[in-house]
């Protein structure tokens, strides 16, 4: 049985650290190839294209990004056909980030799977290295999520919903609703 690397620590959801060398150079790797996607204009669509396929682990036909977009490292992050991401998104892809198929996420729309303990004192080893464990995020089909909003670890996001702008969603929302807010919560079903 061999221990598990921190990256199988970070996909798994245990406490990992995230200077690893491994992890750093798969940062740096998604850094150059952001920077790349980020300076292109958007008429040359191969080049984006061809870009996009070597940074997520999936991207489906009809996918759409403006730039700038971010992110931590690209390679668990699935994006299903026909979604259109709007400009200044962030995906704080330290787990899996799997978006389905027809989604619109509006501009500013942050994605984050990692999170640290509240304590202070639980957050930071005696060695200077802080405490991370990341959570995946999944958004299903048909979902249009509002400008400005923030999606927190472990959420899900049913297929067919509409997340309204500058929400801040911090548990699961259901398929087919209307939910929005700081906490989001559900309106009404659409």
């Amino acid at each position: 049985m061999h221990s598990m690397t921190e990256k199988e620590k970070m996909l798994s959801g245990q406490s990992y650290f995230a200077r690893d060398p491994e992890l750093l150079l798969l940062h740096k790797n998604c850094k150059k190839i952001l920077f790349e996607f980020n300076s292109i204009t958007s008429d040359n669509f191969e080049t984006r294209t061809n870009l996009l396929n070597n940074l997520f682990e999936k991207v489906e036909d009809g996918v759409w990004i403006e730039s700038p977009f971010y992110c931590d490292y690209g390679i668990n992050i699935s994006i299903g056909k026909n979604t259109f991401i709007n400009f200044n998104c962030v995906f704080i892809d330290n787990n899996k980030i799997e978006i389905g198929s027809n989604v619109l996420i509006g501009p500013g729309v942050h994605f984050y799977t990692p999170s640290h303990p509240v304590k202070s004192k639980e957050r930071v080893k005696s060695n200077g290295q802080y405490i991370t464990n990341a959570l995946p995020i999944k958004v299903g089909n048909n979902v249009w999520i509002g400008g400005n909003s923030s999606i927190c670890q472990g959420v899900k996001i049913g297929s067919n919903t509409t997340i309204g702008a500058g929400s801040l969603v911090l548990s699961d929302i259901p398929d087919g609703v209307l939910a929005y807010g700081n906490p989001c919560k559900v309106i009404k079903k659409l």
